[in-house]
């Protein structure tokens, strides 16, 4: 492996998902500094998928530096082998599980390995914080008696007793892109925040102002909890109904993750009572049966698993990716990395 920084690029990846991640300005940004070329590449074909990886290596050639994204083949030891140049992989598309590089491998060879998934965090982020102000508010109830032909306010009801985000008491499961960004967009409500993440480095808490916790301590003593976790084997089902009973009367419950990080007949029948209010993009099974009791709850908001599906993430996924590459070319330390940290979050696996 070359310890030169790279002089010729390959993105890999098929034909759809170069139109929609890959954006003219951004490739003029990688051209100034080295030279890009597109291998057309789907892993779903036959033809492709049977193709030897001696025949994959060919086609990359040279390069220095790889970017993947949908269409990609998994990139393992005996390719790495093949391609003695290559010193940077970048995945846009899902490889914070590694399922698509040999992220081992790659460290082995002293293969920088970034990915920037994380493009889809921003909008999520953004959803996030709209599910927080909307179930503070019970938009959800409000909603659903205005189409009942119900029109007038109440002064009795929980959006109008404690609907101010100003001044709450938050609590994260998780914190990693997505919950980052979301103490931004938090910081000028002044509100009082806690984080469960048994992966964050301690460090984070003094740097972003918040207080790392237990599980339980973020369930039990915070207005508004938010569910930012990945789904791993370690948080699949992390939230039962002993979880779900510690939640006080008059909390927010939002999750922005996965749907079954939580047991949904658990959450159900905790909603059931009427004390808490949640709102949820993400439920498990999904899509959500028509006959779920979770559509006729009042105090629930729904949204489709919608938080991180824009039109705009998907090219934002590059230009993360170019920042990337760019401060690699310029010999600088990546941002987002997969180092054993990361990767033993994803797994669900200890440190």
């Amino acid at each position: 492996m070359t310890s030169e920084r790279p002089t010729r690029i390959v993105i890999l990846c098929n034909e759809k998902t170069y139109d929609q991640y890959i954006g003219e300005a951004d490739l003029h940004r990688i051209h100034d500094l080295a030279e890009v070329t597109w291998v057309s590449w789907d892993a779903k074909s036959t033809d492709d998928r049977d193709l030897p990886e001696s025949e994959l290596a060919e086609q990359i050639g040279s390069a220095s530096g790889l970017i993947l994204s949908g269409g990609a083949p998994r990139i393992t030891d005996t390719l790495m082998d093949l391609l003695p140049d290559l010193c940077f992989i970048g995945d846009m598309d899902g490889d914070r599980f590694a399922q698509r590089i040999d992220v081992e491998a790659a460290w082995a060879r002293e293969i920088r390995v970034v990915d920037t998934t994380n493009g889809t965090s921003y909008p999520v982020a953004e959803w996030a914080l709209g599910l927080i102000l909307i179930s503070l508010r019970n938009a959800g109830a409000h909603f659903r008696n205005i189409l009942a032909g119900k029109t007038q306010k109440s002064y009795d009801e929980p959006g109008y007793l404690r609907g101010d985000l100003t001044g709450k008491r938050i609590g994260f499961i998780g914190c990693g892109h997505i919950g980052r960004r979301l103490i931004k967009f938090l910081d000028p409500f002044d509100v009082d925040l806690y984080v469960h993440d048994p992966y964050l480095p301690r460090e984070m808490a003094d740097a972003l102002g918040f207080t790392l916790t237990s599980l339980d301590n973020v369930l039990s003593h915070v207005d508004v909890i938010v569910c930012l976790a990945p789904l791993t084997p370690r948080t699949k089902g992390l939230i039962g109904k002993r979880e779900l009973d510690l939640i006080p009367s008059n909390a927010v419950f939002i999750n922005v993750s996965r749907g079954a990080i939580v047991d949904s007949d658990a959450l159900i029948n905790r909603l059931k009572r009427g004390d808490i209010i949640a709102g949820l993009d993400v439920f498990d099974p999904e899509p959500i049966p028509p006959d779920s009791e979770i559509i006729q709850l009042p105090n629930v908001f729904l949204s489709p698993h919608i938080a991180g599906v824009t039109a705009p993430s998907y090219p934002k996924m590059f230009t993360l990716m170019v920042d990337e590459m760019i401060r690699f070319l310029n010999g600088h330390e990546p941002h987002y990395e997969l180092n054993p940290r990361s990767i033993a979050n994803r797994r669900g696996t200890d440190l």
